[in-house]
């Protein structure tokens, strides 16, 4: 029986179908839950903590591979078949509960008999950011998160600052981890079948930033207010939104030799810190 196959049967024995709130999208492509267990470099020494196990498919080649596997589930109509198809697992634990809510950090404490704690996930793509953003953003002692997003959204994760696909996030990525696009996944290896096409990325976590900031919160909010106009120059996008007069980041522009005319995009990280640094009082 072939992942499709399954994922029908295991639907009908439960009546479940692809819940839209939840933006549920089962993958059905034994190759690509294979790579994803691969690329995430899931050991027996590992924890891994599974965001949105759905029915189980990501979960079982996890608990193959992972010295245990805790997965988080907010729909119901989930818990029941993960239960059932991994109640002989001595390495499952499942929470039924909100991955915004839980306290991750209790949860990471309970289980320091384990070398790494990894992140991996198929990610409801309405949700992506904020569950991305607040397990960085806590500082958990995570080694890395490995997950499934959607092509467009992959691409910016993933820039270097300063490229193409540059976006505010793109500079919060870079200053926790270490991005790479690890694997494109075509629409067609879901089912229902989304509109568009997904990619897994792997952030590894840095220990310390890559550069040296005077307030990470002030930092994060210059970046912030210069992407809120983004077809503004950066003098503009930070000057209309509180962070110093025209006259003054002008000042600080010419000093760190960059051009006063420039977009926030076109900024390396680098500029960025920089940037905050001299603005911040």
């Amino acid at each position: 029986m072939n992942l499709s196959q399954e994922t029908k049967y295991i639907m009908n024995k439960y009546g479940i179908t692809a819940n839209k709130a939840y933006g549920q999208n089962f993958l059905i492509d034994e190759d690509v839950v294979n790579s994803i267990v691969k690329e995430a470099g899931v050991t027996k020494e590992d924890l891994v903590i599974e965001i949105g196990p759905g029915l189980g498919t990501l979960t079982y080649v996890l608990l193959e591979n992972a010295g245990k596997v805790i997965s988080v589930e907010l729909d119901k109509n989930m818990i029941q078949i993960l239960h059932d198809r991994f109640a002989l697992y001595n390495n499952f634990e499942l929470i039924n509960d909100d991955i915004l809510k839980i306290n991750m950090e209790e949860l990471i404490s309970n289980n320091r008999n384990f070398k790494n704690i990894k992140i991996v996930a198929n990610l409801p793509y309405y949700i992506t950011t904020p569950i991305i953003m607040k397990l960085l953003e806590s500082k958990y002692d995570l080694e890395s998160i490995t997950v499934m997003v959607q092509k467009e959204v992959a691409l910016r994760l993933t820039d270097t600052p300063g490229g193409d696909e540059t976006g505010a996030i793109t500079y919060s990525i870079n200053y926790y981890t270490s991005p790479e696009l690890v694997l494109d996944v075509p629409k067609e290896s879901f089912m229902p079948v989304p509109k568009v096409d997904s990619s897994v990325i792997k952030l590894t976590l840095l220990k310390e930033p890559p550069v040296k900031v005077e307030n990470e919160k002030f930092f994060f909010k210059v970046i912030k207010c210069a992407f809120l106009q983004k077809r503004k120059t950066l003098v503009n996008s930070l000057s209309n939104n509180g962070i110093g007069s025209k006259e003054e980041i002008e000042s600080i522009l010419e000093k760190l030799n960059i051009d006063t005319k420039i977009r926030a995009e076109k900024l390396s990280l680098e500029d960025f810190a920089s940037l905050s640094n001299m603005l911040y009082k």
